[in-house]
């Protein structure tokens, strides 16, 4: 989500060679997993490549502050989870954790989490699904 990141650039990649699904905190969501089940299942794309950022707003979140916030400026429950996490590393092992055990999507390619420093320019390979 975070627009200091182009992703084409960071990953070397060109317009059209990649889908790109972008959300708060880089978290698997089951938007996320509906997002990659269709582009693997339904457009042939196998592998999946998860980034996070540092500085990113969702690190050290307080989400029930933030759900109860939200609740109480529009009167309603949003009815979604916020997650927020306070360390990145293991943010990025618990997502690719998600995306390990997901019933929707496949298990036949490659899927890596890295770190992207906003600072640097860099990204950092954090690890793989085995």
């Amino acid at each position: 989500m975070d627009s200091r990141i182009d992703v084409f650039e960071v990953l070397g990649l060109r317009n059209g060679e990649a889908h790109i699904i972008r959300n708060a905190g880089g978290m698997v969501t089951d938007d996320v997993q509906r997002s990659i089940a269709l582009s693997q299942r339904y457009l042939s794309t196998v592998d999946v490549v998860l980034i996070q950022h540092t500085d990113c707003g969702m690190n050290h979140l307080d989400t029930d502050k933030f759900r109860r916030t939200l609740a109480e400026e529009t009167g309603e429950d949003p009815g979604w989870d916020v997650e927020g996490f306070d360390d990145l590393d293991d943010s990025v092992r618990t997502q690719l954790g998600v995306l390990a055990t997901s019933p929707w999507l496949r298990h036949d390619g490659e899927t890596a989490g890295f770190v992207y420093d906003v600072d640097t320019g860099r990204l950092r390979f954090v690890a793989e699904v085995a």
